[in-house]
């Protein structure tokens, strides 16, 4: 899916470890769409604990439009440094699924 933030991670090197696994295409695809959400919501969780209550909202609100430019012109203004959070959350979450894919991979 692309996201606000999508031109910000990478995450085919994931999936081409789970590619590696012999995993059924149901199970890639169920197991991809949970690293999706697992993403969007540990990058969502990063940002909202920059904001104040009202920037949530006005955020949430600009997010619930899917106004990509309005969201980086808001988050720009409103949380320093907002783009390298991002980036950090992001590849300490794929840092935790290659270590989680690597352990699965022992035990199979």
């Amino acid at each position: 899916m692309n996201y606000f933030y999508s031109h910000l991670i990478e995450i085919d090197s994931v999936f081409e470890q789970l590619d590696k696994m012999g995993l059924s295409n149901e199970e890639k695809l169920h197991l991809g769409q949970l690293l999706d959400s697992s993403l969007h919501h540990t990058i969502l969780d990063a940002i909202l604990s920059e904001l104040s209550d009202s920037d949530k909202r006005a955020f949430m609100q600009h997010l619930s439009e899917g106004k990509h430019d309005q969201i980086w012109k808001f988050l720009n203004e409103k949380a320093i440094g907002v783009e390298d959070k991002i980036k950090k959350v992001a590849k300490d979450l794929k840092q935790e699924l290659y270590e989680d894919i690597r352990e699965a991979h022992k035990i199979k």
